[in-house]
């Protein structure tokens, strides 16, 4: 018996810091009696700092319908892979979790417990593939279709310009003015379809190997001179030796400028635009956070912004972010976001071989 329950300790010592699982224990008086080294990651607590707290107290910076585990967990309510977000500074994680009583030889409760798993790159996955299909289908339409659209707007758009032409010289000043309305509507659909064919498989693609700090230096003019535009000032937290990546050198442009862009558009009121380097050498990705100040994303809102079609912007064509996803996914990446309702990181992770 003796040998049995040192087993049982040893396994419940090697569980807790082995066990890729976040576990928290708690005693009836609703304080932490032991957590897991992956939850105190995920979560973002020193276990020497929260050992024989209230739970209260641990998760006391966050209102009682976010915090991950409530006292009516000692009433014996049980929880069975129920599904939450989790976020950790600009980190967002999708946590599965269950729940339940611990009971002595009586009955008794004497405590409680709290698993959960990381299931944030099965969750990403899912979306991507099943974006991925929806894309495909629409890039499908879109080759077929978007060819065949440019040829005739290209032909009323010359004449268009003959004419205005025309009426300028003849001082025509209300025909001038139609004639350019016409001009831009044109510019606009001409746009469009461009994010059309994009949806499609990008032609001329290529890949080579690709210096990521070179290229955002590149683009850094651009964005600031967008910034300036909006009274946002733009930080650039460089990285010293972060690995090259492959990928095509203008597709990549287009990703960081399109995330940038919608991060200036996002602070009305100006506000700051961080674009930081970081590498995981463990997970072999060269990441780029592109972090604004402004409002945030509601939560209804956050896990359709890659969907096609879907924009918040009055004149936006709901593309921008579906055209990003399928680069950065075709070369093995991933685009995430987070947003605490106080401002947004995308993330854009790239692996590196």
């Amino acid at each position: 018996m003796r040998h049995e329950l040192t087993l049982l300790q040893r396994f419940a010592g090697s569980f807790l810091r082995d066990a890729n699982l976040g576990v928290l224990l708690m005693n009836t008086d609703f304080e932490l009696v032991d957590i897991s080294e992956m939850a105190c990651r995920v979560l973002g607590l020193k276990r020497e700092q929260v050992l024989h707290r209230s739970m209260e107290y641990i998760f006391a910076d966050l209102p009682e319908e976010h915090r991950l585990v409530r006292r009516q967990i000692l009433d014996g309510m049980v929880v069975r892979n129920h599904a939450v977000s989790w976020m950790k500074h600009h980190e967002r994680f999708e946590l599965l979790l269950d729940s339940n009583v611990l009971r002595d030889e009586e009955g008794e409760i004497v405590g409680a417990y709290l698993l959960f798993k990381d299931v944030t790159n099965l969750r990403s996955l899912e979306e991507q593939v099943q974006r991925s299909d929806r894309l495909a289908m629409i890039g499908q339409i879109a080759a077929g279709t978007a060819h065949e659209i440019r040829n005739p707007l290209t032909s009323i758009k010359g004449f268009l310009q003959v004419l205005r032409k025309t009426f300028e010289d003849q001082g025509m000043e209300k025909e001038t003015g139609y004639t350019d309305v016409m001009l831009t509507e044109i510019r606009r659909i001409n746009e469009l379809v461009n994010e059309f064919l994009l949806l499609s498989k990008p032609k001329n693609v290529s890949y080579d190997e690709v210096d990521v700090p070179r290229v955002i230096r590149e683009i850094l003019p651009i964005i600031n001179n967008e910034a300036i535009l909006h009274g946002v000032v733009v930080q650039y937290e460089a990285l010293y030796g972060l690995p090259r990546v492959v990928a095509d050198k203008e597709l990549l442009k287009q990703v960081f400028l399109n995330i940038s862009k919608n991060g200036i558009e996002a602070m009305t009121d100006g506000g700051y635009l961080t674009i930081s380097e970081r590498v995981d050498i463990e997970e072999r990705l060269v990441s780029i956070d592109i972090h604004d100040n402004g409002p945030g994303i509601p939560v209804y809102v956050i896990d359709k912004i890659f969907d096609p079609f879907f924009t918040t912007k009055s004149e936006g064509t709901g593309l921008g972010l579906s055209v990003c996803q399928r680069i950065i996914h075709d070369i093995g990446g991933y685009i995430r976001v987070s947003s605490k309702g106080f401002g947004t990181t995308f993330t854009v992770s790239i692996p590196f071989q």
